[in-house]
């Protein structure tokens, strides 16, 4: 400091003017410093940012978390996964069908599967030893008929999530067709309509948004647009959306009008959905038949010929007497 004071001092040489200079550039390091401090602050309080973070950080410890255990389990789903390939590439569709996209879905599913093919017939053997009644033929069944169920158990669940995702983008394939409709006829082309179509579906139907969002990604980066369309409908396995993405290859192949297509698309979409509508409703009649019958019709018949066989039963035992 003293150096930099005589360096000051030697170049102006007046007293008043080095005291302003001096004083100027001390508020001027106290404000930067001030203005580092606040942007630091900032940044640490900003909640998009702490968001961003939370995000990034909950994703990549979910990832570390899933390929740690497939790490695991690798040795042990080395003994159940199918020989078959078309058995392999079956689960692998199904896992993407569920939304597991990740390279370690398999080797977690047929991990998974092994463990509980082997934990549920050692806990019924361990179990056991609190039911002495059991006789070593039943045990031995209920371990085989634990193993087995042990070994279904994943499967079924895969199932129930395939169904229940597939009938999410189901759900919202009608908006999202809609507004792409929109789009494309206000002038936009397939990508942006694409893109815009991702960003409004986000909110009300996340599965279809992130799937318009990813064949956006692929276009962007690189991939054709007709095979990223087509990776879309493999990665879905929905009719109306391999409808959809053939109606858009075939229409580039062409080179006809995306708008007409698409609204006349839209327009046999929605009458189809109208005869499925009225196809459900025309088996409602013969669905409540059974129900009718079961539980309806005895009690009615109760009611109205109750009291008569009572008196029939009083009448004929009066006359008994």
């Amino acid at each position: 400091m003293d150096t930099l004071f005589q360096i000051l001092r030697t170049e102006i040489g007046d007293d008043g003017t080095l005291r302003i200079v001096f004083i100027v550039l001390a508020a001027a390091a106290v404000g930067v410093l001030g203005l580092a401090f606040s942007m630091l602050v900032a940044g640490a309080t900003d909640p998009i940012r702490r968001r961003l973070a939370a995000g990034s950080a909950h994703r990549d410890e979910t990832i570390d978390s899933a390929e740690a255990i497939a790490r695991i389990l690798r040795p042990v789903a080395g003994y159940v996964i199918p020989r078959d390939e078309w058995k392999r590439s079956e689960i692998s569709k199904q896992l993407v069908y569920a939304g597991f996209r990740s390279q370690s879905a398999g080797t977690l599913f047929h991990g998974v599967r092994a463990l509980l093919g082997l934990s549920v017939p050692l806990a019924v053997l361990f179990g056991s030893r609190w039911m002495p009644e059991f006789t070593a033929m039943q045990l031995m069944l209920y371990m085989a008929i634990g193993a087995v169920l042990g070994s279904m158990v994943p499967s079924y669940i895969l199932d129930k999530l395939v169904a229940s995702r597939q009938k999410k983008l189901r759900k919202a394939f009608p908006d999202a067709l809609d507004l792409l409709v929109v789009c494309v006829e206000s002038g936009l082309g397939l990508s942006p309509a694409l893109q815009r179509v991702a960003d409004e579906m986000t909110v009300s139907h996340p599965e279809l948004g992130a799937e318009f969002a990813l064949v956006n990604a692929e276009i962007r980066a690189g991939v054709d647009r007709a095979e990223a369309l087509k990776n879309l409908a493999e990665r879905t396995g929905l009719a109306d959306i391999r409808g959809l993405v053939a109606l858009l290859v075939q229409t580039m192949r062409f080179g006809t009008s995306v708008a007409d297509a698409l609204r006349v698309y839209s327009e046999e979409f929605r009458d189809r959905r109208m005869q499925a509508a009225e196809e459900r409703a025309a088996k409602i009649a013969t669905k409540m038949i059974f129900p009718l019958i079961t539980c309806m019709f005895p009690a009615f018949f109760v009611v109205t010929a109750g009291p008569g066989v009572m008196r029939l039963v009083e009448a004929f035992r009066a006359l008994a007497q």
